[in-house]
């Protein structure tokens, strides 16, 4: 039987290998079997599509029991392993962050992600000797615990804008060496998918890169080449998904048709994708 620590160092080797480690992230566990099925290595879970499928807005509102509860659910689902977006922490400290650590290891899961964003009346960057705190209790949290937990530090610069754009790489980088000075595995750089910014960050940051992509971005082939050792989508899927719904409903109650119904998925293949994980 495959250990939690055994997930954990499977996990930590696919950002190593020969190519980039894909994670289309999932929300619950019928899109987290899908994703499995489909041939991925390890699920990442996306904080949106998770908030939005328990009712609740993105953005450090979703209570930590209430997220943990649904990392606990996929674990269980799934033979890969599964690394949880956990936002900043669900924690105001860093003992609270270190809390949430040992509640993502008890569920199962072996890789987070810890994000720089400080949300109040404005978007704003934690201080970094924060930010380090937060991160080093993470980190001595796992280790407590026995499990090489695969810790992705977020670094928020370019997805919230921060600071005058010719200052960003430098900032983002120096965020970067003391995330992982502080015990961080890899670092997580959303917002940014141009060739020349990735290479930059690849070279400069010296650990595994992971980089957001969606439509428009650069296949994960050139990504791949460009330094990229880990590419995530997000909560891509998960809005594609709720776009479906929305589209069928206002065809339904608009032209009184079902043409956004019409898919390669059917009733019987999730059921039984289900029923054989029961």
């Amino acid at each position: 039987m495959t250990t939690l620590r055994d997930k954990a160092v499977l996990f930590d080797s696919l950002h190593r290998g020969e190519e980039a480690l894909l994670l289309a992230n999932a929300w619950d566990v019928a899109s987290a079997r899908l994703i499995e099925e489909a041939g991925a290595k390890a699920i990442a879970t996306t904080s949106a599509g998770v908030a939005w499928s328990l009712g609740s807005p993105d953005g450090d509102r979703l209570d930590r029991d209430r997220a943990l509860d649904l990392v606990a659910r996929i674990a269980a689902a799934v033979d890969v392993p599964v690394t949880a977006d956990i936002e900043s922490g669900f924690g105001d400290t860093p003992e609270g962050v270190a809390e949430t650590v040992r509640g993502v290891l008890e569920a199962g899961a072996v890789g987070v992600n810890i994000e720089d964003t400080l949300r109040g009346e404005e978007l704003s960057l934690r201080p970094v000797e924060e930010q380090t705190a937060r991160i080093a209790a993470a980190r001595r949290a796992a280790d407590a615990m026995g499990i090489p937990l695969y810790l992705n530090a977020r670094v928020d610069v370019y997805l919230s804008r921060i600071g005058d754009p010719g200052t960003r790489l430098q900032t983002t980088l120096d965020r970067a060496a003391a995330y992982l000075g502080a015990g961080a595995d890899g670092v997580f750089v959303p917002g940014v998918t141009d060739p020349a910014t990735v290479s930059s960050l690849a070279k400069g940051i010296g650990a595994p890169l992971n980089v957001l992509a969606g439509p428009g971005a650069p296949a994960v082939g050139e990504l791949a080449a460009l330094g990229a050792a880990r590419i995530s989508v997000g909560a891509s899927i998960a809005v594609a998904a709720y776009a479906v719904a929305r589209r069928a409903a206002r065809e339904l109650f608009g032209t009184g048709t079902y043409e956004a119904l019409a898919g390669d998925l059917g009733f019987m293949e999730i059921n039984a994708l289900l029923r054989n994980r029961a």
